[in-house]
């Protein structure tokens, strides 16, 4: 009964989406900090203002506009996304991995560690280097 209700009130709604869980993050993150450093009510304040924005975009039945701007965000947030995924997996491997830079393409290259000097083949240009892992 209520899944009905629920179904027949989200059609033709636009739902949710990735700008619409980053504001929720961003919201959740930006009044955690306020209330740290004392500023409850202010940090409240821009959080509830995200919230809404949020539902109203979530509620919204111009799935057009919608669509295009999580499309902007979507082509910042990407390369954004990228970067701080490889950071996290060269934190994660930095015991049994060296990564060196290609001189000829500038492409990131993974090397297993200890395993003294190198001649390394890069994939992308076929320049070669010695590097010590």
């Amino acid at each position: 009964m209520i899944r009905d209700f629920l179904r027949k009130f989200m059609s033709g709604r636009y739902g949710p989406d990735h700008l619409g869980t980053a504001m929720l993050v961003v919201s959740l993150v930006l009044s955690i900090v306020f209330q740290l450093l004392g500023l409850g009510f202010i940090g409240a304040t821009v959080s509830y203002v995200l919230l809404a924005l949020m539902l109203f975009r979530i509620l919204s039945r111009n799935i057009a506009a919608r669509r295009r701007e999580n499309d902007r965000f979507l082509r910042f947030w990407g390369p954004a996304r990228n970067k701080i995924k490889k950071r996290f997996a060269r934190l994660r491997d930095f015991k049994t991995h060296k990564y060196f830079t290609c001189p000829g393409c500038h492409n990131t290259l993974r090397v297993p560690r200890g395993r003294g000097t190198l001649q390394i083949t890069c994939p992308r240009c076929g320049e070669r280097f010695v590097r010590k892992s």
